[in-house]
Order: C-alpha cells, then sequence, then structure tokens
C-alpha cells in the first residue's frame, strides 16, 4: 500500500495522500489507497480520473461521501511486462468533487454533474504516481540460547563471536602441525616396514645357506635337478619381497 503523504485540506474534500505510491514489482498487479475526508454538512459526489484508464482500475471511481464521514478509494495498477526507464511514472489522477443533493444515492450521480456547464461548485485535485522499491523480508534473528541471548559456542565455533579472531588464528597455526605430524607418522610406518623386510630377507638367506649346507652334506656337495629348482623359488621370492 501506499505510504503516507501530505493531503489536501479543500473546502469539499480531503484527500490523503497526494501522491499514490506503487511498490513496482514486474508481473504482478499492486495496490495502493486513498482516503476522501468531508469536513462538511454537505453531501459530496466525486468521480477519479487518470491518463491511464486501461493501465489502472478504481474502485469506487464515483462515489458520494456522506457529511463528516470518510471513503477509501483503491487504485489497483495492473501487472506490467517491463519496468518504466528510471523507473519514473508520468501518470495522473484527478479527483474531482461537487456539492451534492441531500441524500443523493451512488446511481444518481451522473457524469454532467462533474462539467462546468452543469454550473455546480467544483473542485478538482491532481495526484501523482511513484514508483518505490517493494519492502525487503526481514533479516532472520538469530537463535537464543535458555538465558535468552545468541548461543556463544556456535559463535566461537564458527569464528563470529568475540573470541572468533583468536580460535580463527589458532586453527590455522595448529593445522599445519598437524599435517607435518601426519606426514612424520607415514614416514615412520614407512621406515618399520622396509626395516621389516630387510630382516625378513635375511633370515631367508640364513635359511637358504642352511638349506644349501644340509645338501652338500648329503649328496657329497652335487645339486640334483630338484635343488636346483628350490633354490631359483627362493632366489625369486626374495626378489620380489626386495622390490616391495
Amino acid at each position: 500500500m501506499a505510504a503516507s503523504a501530505p493531503a489536501t485540506a479543500g473546502e469539499l474534500l480531503r484527500i490523503e495522500p497526494l501522491e499514490l505510491r506503487f511498490p513496482f514489482e514486474l508481473k504482478k498487479q499492486i495496490s495502493c489507497s486513498m482516503q476522501l475526508s468531508n469536513l462538511s454538512n454537505d453531501y459530496i459526489a466525486f468521480k477519479v480520473k487518470t491518463t491511464s484508464p486501461k493501465k489502472y482500475s478504481v474502485r469506487p471511481n464515483t462515489g458520494v461521501v456522506s457529511p463528516r464521514s470518510t471513503c477509501d478509494v483503491v487504485v489497483t495498477m495492473q501487472a506490467q511486462r517491463e519496468a518504466p526507464p528510471d523507473m519514473q511514472c508520468k501518470d495522473k489522477f484527478l479527483v474531482q468533487s461537487v456539492v451534492a443533493p441531500a441524500a443523493i444515492a451512488v446511481k444518481d450521480v451522473t457524469a454532467d454533474m462533474f462539467t462546468k456547464e452543469s454550473g455546480n461548485r467544483m473542485e478538482e485535485v491532481k495526484l501523482r504516481v511513484t514508483y518505490v522499491a517493494p519492502p525487503q523480508p526481514p533479516s532472520p534473528v538469530p537463535e537464543e540460547s535458555e538465558e535468552g541471548s545468541p548461543s556463544r559456542a556456535s559463535e566461537s565455533e564458527n569464528g563470529d563471536g568475540p573470541a572468533g579472531g583468536f580460535t580463527r588464528a589458532l586453527r590455522e597455526r595448529m593445522e599445519p602441525h598437524e599435517k607435518s605430524s601426519e606426514a612424520g607418522a607415514l614416514i615412520s610406518k614407512l621406515t618399520e616396514e622396509k626395516n621389516s623386510a630387510i630382516q625378513q630377507n635375511h633370515r631367508l638367506r640364513q635359511e637358504l645357506d642352511m638349506v644349501r649346507r644340509e645338501v652338500s652334506k648329503r649328496r657329497g656337495g652335487g645339486f640334483s635337478f630338484i635343488i636346483v629348482i628350490i633354490v631359483g623359488l627362493i632366489g625369486i621370492l626374495l626378489g620380489y619381497l626386495m622390490r616391495s
């Protein structure tokens, strides 16, 4: 709805506001209202005109305001497909008012009553149209703790609270240290695996030497075909272990 603007204190009708402000949005109908106040003891007939009748609908566009009473008029702008240049609007409204016979009905109000030829006492008030930015949604309210204040623990964790700067700096200093500790642990593990493989290789060589000596004792220094195969398999196994 339109924001309040200065009203006119005419002799017949007091109109508020004098500027119709529409929160402009594309492809959306927008309504704005104005109030007509009759401060006199007469019946006042009125008629609302606009320079863009296809763009706006006015309800009611004609009527009667009883003595010492008011009448609300709603102006609706049809949905617009494109915004005007620089959001400037040149549309105008005109409110005409005349003194009407006592207890006149709305159906008896005619266009002839608002002509100069009718000889009626008539007033005319012009209203401007202005486009304004639509209202922004309210910002979300942070959740409160049981004591009724925002949770400081979450602020500290996110680095948004009073201690957030210290927490963030401490975290930045600890991260490289943690990464170097992880690298050191990985190197230690690889070193242990390498030492274990070397020890296992050494034991296999000793066992191979024992097998060779035992075979030499039993065969008198000759190697059978089966012994050669066994030695070859042991050599392949040792090569695989060394590559690992």
